[in-house]
């Protein structure tokens, strides 16, 4: 499953959900400004301990992932536009921003439930390795997916 979601205002974003978490790609000149060139993020479901949304009302609205072992900014919309787990939204995209929490938030709930044995949580690490590599571009789309049905014995 990857479901895609585009914001364009205030800056260019798009974000992936995968299976495994979400990939942030940052787009255009008012993101390099705030949040620098820091290419694509991917966040695994694991790490996401919470998604907090404001609505946009006089300012922009914004949707932040709580990482575990993270230092989101906190300060409201000024420290949200620097904070790279922080993805600022026009009223325009509110309903797309809304959208996705829920699906993050189904997410991150369902992978609250622990490995059924040992051999379950091995094949997750093991998915989460290959999708690292296919994020940096070491292996192919084909084969993660091919890897994966392997590892999942479908």
């Amino acid at each position: 499953m990857t479901e895609s979601f585009e914001i364009k205002r205030p800056g260019k974003v798009i974000v992936e959900v995968t299976d495994f978490g979400i990939i942030i790609s940052r787009k255009g000149i008012i993101n390099a400004i705030n949040v620098g060139l820091t290419g694509d993020k991917t966040i695994p479901f694991s790490s996401i301990k919470a998604v907090q949304l404001k609505k946009a009302g006089l300012t922009n609205g914004y949707i932040q992932f709580s990482i575990l072992g993270g230092n989101e900014q906190k300060g409201g919309v000024i420290a949200a536009t620097k904070d790279e787990n922080t993805i600022m939204f026009s009223k325009k995209y509110e309903s797309v921003a809304m959208e996705l929490k829920s699906i993050v938030e189904s997410n991150i709930n369902s992978n609250l439930v622990a490995p059924k044995n040992k051999n379950q949580k091995e094949q997750l690490e093991q998915i989460q390795t290959l999708k690292t590599l296919l994020d940096s571009d070491i292996i192919t789309k084909e084969e993660f997916e091919q890897k994966k049905k392997q590892l999942l014995n479908l």
